[in-house]
Formats: C-alpha cells, structure tokens, sequence
C-alpha cells in the first residue's frame, strides 16, 4: 500500500469514527441554504426542525465575513449558537467555510477585504478583466483567509469537537470566465514552469494516474505546455495545482488544531462547457491527481450533484483513492432513491440534499423515509459487523431510461427493475413522468437478502433459466399476454429443461430494532410476490424485505 492510500485510509477512519457511532458511521445529512444560519434567529428555528426530518448531521455555512467583520477581530456568535443547538437535539455539524471563494466568487470575503484590491488582488481574464475571484497566487490574500480560518478551527477543536466531526475547506472553488488566472501574480508563476514537487509526484504515480491526466502527461519538459500540452486544459491543469496548494496550506493551520477530516466540494463540469465556463480547475475527478498532489491532507473530494445522471456523477467520485461523499445534491423527491444508491452502490461516506430547509415536504418525505431505513440498516451492519461483507452489496436507482440492472451472484443472476415495469399500475403506461426507484440490496448469505428502498422489483434465477429466459409481453393480470407457439421454437431435446431453478422460499417485510434483530411485520406472498415470481416494493412505499431463496430441480 502507498503512504498516500495509507493516508488515505487513515483519514476515513478518523472521518468515520467521528460520526455518531448509533447511525453506523454514515452522514444522513442534509445542507441548509446559504442565508439560513445569519442570526440567532434563523438558528434556533431551523436546527430543531432538521432533528424531525430524521437527518443526524447538517452542513451549516461558516461565513467569514460574519466571523470577521473587523478585520483581526473574531465574533463566533453564529458558530457557538449552531453548536448549541445541535446538541440539544443531538445532532452533528459539518461546518462549510465560506472564507477567499463560494461557487468560485469572493462574496463572502469580509468588506475590508474586497475594498483593499491593492493588497488583496483580484485574478484577471486573458483580457485583463478583474475578477470578482480573489487570486490564489497573492500571499496577502491567503494569510488574511488562513488567519481566519485558524482562529475558527482553533476555536471548534476547544468547544465543539463532541458535535463537528468534519469541516469542509472553502466552497466551489474554480475559475470563471477564463480557464485560469492570468494576473501578473499568476503569469509569473505560471512562466517558472511546473515545479519540481508536481514533476516528482506524476513521475512516482504515473502508473495509477486518472486516465484524463494520464493521457495528457508527456513526462517531458519542464514547460506545462511541454507537459500537458498546448490548449486550454493545460490552463486548467496549471490553475488545480496552484488551488490544492492554497487548499493544502489551510489545512496544514488546520492540523495545528485539530486532525478533524478535511475535503473539498466540488461545482460539476457538466453539459458540455469548457473550463471557465465551469468552475475550472475546481476538485474535479478529472483534476483528483493535481488536488492530491497539492492537498495530500484531504479526506476527499465530493461532488455536488445537481445534473441529470446522478448514478453516473457518483461513479465518477467513486474511486480506490476517493471514498464518495456527496455534500449537495438537488433537493427533490427522488432525493431518497439516490441515497439509498448511493450508500448501497458505494457505500458512501455521507449524502446531504442542498436547501433543504427550504424544501417542501413532498421533497423532504422521501429524504426522511430512506434515512429511516438506512439508519435500521446501519444498526444490522454495526451488530453483525464481523459478518456483513461490503462487497455483497448493491445499489439501484431506476428511471424510466434506466429500468434495468442484472446481477450475477455466485450462480444467481438477480433482475432488478423500475417497480413500473410491472403491467398493472396505471402510472407506468399513462404518459406521466416515472419517480425514480432506488434500493440497497445486501447479501445477507447464501440464498438469503435483504432489499430495502421503493420502486423496485427483484427476480432470483439460477445461470441455467436465465439464459434460457425467454422475454415475454405480461397483460394486467401479470400473465403471459397471449400464447406462444413452441413448435417453432426448435426440437423437443432444445426444450427439455436439463438444469435447476431458483425459487422463492419467502419474503417477509420487516423492520430492524437498534440491536440490529430483525422484527417481523408481514408475509408477502400471493399477489405480494406475484405467486413466488419476485420480490418489490412500490413506487411510494419504503420497505425492507427479507428474502430467502432455495434451489430445485
């Protein structure tokens, strides 16, 4: 193992030993809007109201222009109420630094600092242009924001390290308008060429670099146009390098403090645009090995999903190196399937819809409803721990493109599909737009699983039947719409079923005790289980259902 995976994984154990120990180390969050925790007003309204939604950490901004309004001078008011009330309702906070950037701008650098430009510069177009962006390349500008950020995680590690269990560095950091900056500061750098520290990292890494940068490092030269090539994604190289060693020296003042976990989030770069146009250089995947390289100290970088495709934006993170955390994701009321895939595909460290204080409850119930049964499923995982094979769990999220995936399990194959490709709900064939199913389906043993979640249905089959499986139109009633004709379909011997079959012994819905034992609630079978054909959960309803399979001839 390499002294930057054993990093790595010391860090994750930190992060997951910090988060309360009853909800088996996972965050179930949710991230307030940007204006939610300004007064002691908003506190005390807001934080209670996360404990009902069934959340046990929120991601609180931490505003330095409201900790530093005078410059040298800290009020940390908002921060101790936030603490307070958190635990009163027994609750973690994830602080969110909003110091030098937020979504790459500089709005929330306190007013003395964004008056004094001389002393604080701004990064700069091609053309020139100031930015409303702070320049990483000014040493002013980095010791005005690291002696803020000091003095805050100073102040947490002596008041507040029972309840903040991680911290997040800036927020969105990356450059608009232009792919880097081109200030005279940036320029100078920039013409010094790549510095002996990055050579030397790409160099010893280059066999496990992402396959982005792996395609674009020459290994050659000392230029970055040498290096990486002529165009502008060598800008955008440039400027993650310099941001992760701006980041990277944060936390080092963090370390002096506190070994609380450290990560960055990250603005996606999605629809086709170019750097500039999104944050560039910002914690991107493609980006991860400039951001290691500049920020070793980093738990990870997390994405904040807000495009379609999530289960393929949480793949991305999803990495040997990168443990997946998604700090923001679009508050919605599919929001529940995609943690439950996120957690069951990935066994991600956390998932926190954004402005979620601001939701309405037809996007909130299904947050509340998959935390639910996360956190019975945490309390399986932590009482059979010794037992529970993370490799022997799965993740499902279904759209109406998406409606299928096919697991192969030691001679099972498993068929999990959208809950509406069943024929009988009117809703899968009226023209409506289908809510998203999600699910965890775990391994329990041989011929035993657990499937929690909604929207889906699950088929069990030996390797034998299901590559002899024919697909066949189902009417309402779940029955084949109209006969086939096998003559046609070869001679007898081709017919005669040689192999043995997967049958469902039973499916029961269950519920699962803080000791991790499960309690029965019901039988489903007969119309439940389709006459022992599958196993599902409605589109709407939350369920665990524990299957036992048994084998035939």
């Amino acid at each position: 193992m390499t002294m930057r995976r054993i990093q790595l994984f010391a860090l994750c154990l930190l992060a997951v030993i910090a988060v309360r120990a009853q909800d088996n180390l996972i965050i179930l969050g949710g991230e307030l809007s940007n204006s939610a925790a300004t007064s002691t007003a908003d506190i005390d309204e807001v934080i209670p109201r996360m404990k009902t939604l069934g959340l046990n950490t929120v991601l609180v901004p931490a505003y330095w222009e409201l900790i530093e309004a005078q410059e040298g001078t800290y009020d940390f008011t908002l921060i101790d109420r936030t603490v307070q009330r958190a635990r009163e309702n027994g609750l973690q906070i994830v602080f969110l630094w909003f110091g030098a950037w937020k979504n790459s701008m500089s709005c929330y650098a306190p007013l003395w600092f964004k008056q004094d430009t001389r002393r604080f510069p701004r990064a700069r177009t091609e053309e020139g242009k100031p930015l409303e962006i702070a320049s990483c390349f000014s040493e002013e500008v980095f010791q005005a924001d690291n002696r803020a950020f000091g003095a805050l995680m100073q102040h947490l590690s002596q008041t507040a390290a029972d309840v903040v269990p991680m911290m997040q560095v800036e927020n969105e950091i990356g450059m608009l308008e232009s792919a880097r900056d081109h200030s005279e500061l940036a320029n100078a750098i920039y013409h010094k060429g790549v510095p002996q520290e990055l050579s030397s990292y790409l160099r010893k890494n280059r066999h496990h670099l992402h396959p982005w940068l792996a395609r674009r490092y020459t290994g050659k030269g000392k230029e970055w146009k040498e290096m990486f090539g002529d165009d502008i994604h060598t800008d955008e190289i440039f400027m993650a390098y310099y941001y992760a060693r701006y980041v990277g020296r944060l936390c080092e003042t963090a370390r002096r403090y506190t070994m609380m976990p450290l990560y960055v989030n990250a603005a996606m770069n999605s629809r086709g645009r170019r750097p500039g146009q999104y944050p560039s250089a910002g914690p991107l995947a493609h980006l991860i090995d400039l951001w290691h390289a500049g920020a070793p100290q980093l738990l990870c970088l997390a994405p904040d999903i807000y495009d379609t495709g999530f289960k393929g934006w949480a793949d991305q993170y999803a990495l040997w190196n990168n443990r997946l955390f998604i700090p923001e994701s679009r508050c919605c009321e599919n929001s529940g399937a995609r943690a439950m895939y996120a957690f069951g595909e990935h066994h991600a460290l956390g998932f926190s819809p954004f402005a979620i204080d601001q939701a309405s409850p037809s996007e909130t119930e299904s947050v509340s409803k998959a935390y639910a049964l996360l956190r019975q499923i945490a309390n399986y995982k932590s009482a059979n721990s010794k037992s529970v094979n993370s490799k022997s769990s799965w993740g499902m999220l279904f759209d109406q493109q998406d409606k299928e995936r096919i697991i192969s399990d030691n001679g099972t194959v498993i068929t999990c599909r959208h809950y509406f490709t069943l024929p009988w709900d009117p809703r899968a064939t009226n023209g409506s737009q289908w809510p998203e199913g999600g699910a965890i389906l775990m391994k329990l043993a041989d011929n035993e699983y657990l499937l929690a979640g909604t929207g889906v249905v699950v088929a069990f089959a030996s390797d034998y039947e299901k590559a002899r499986e024919e697909q066949k139109m189902l009417g309402e009633d779940g029955f084949e719409l109209k006969a086939t004709q096998t003559e046609s379909q070869g001679s007898l011997e081709n017919l005669t079923f040689k192999g043995t079959r997967v049958g469902i012994g039973s499916v029961d819905e269950i519920c699962i005790d803080e000791t991790g034992k499960f309690r029965y609630l019901r039988r489903h079978n007969g119309d439940q289980d389709h006459q022992g054909r599958h196993a599902r959960i409605a589109c709407g309803d939350w369920k665990i259902l524990h299957i036992k399979l048994y084998q035939y001839e």
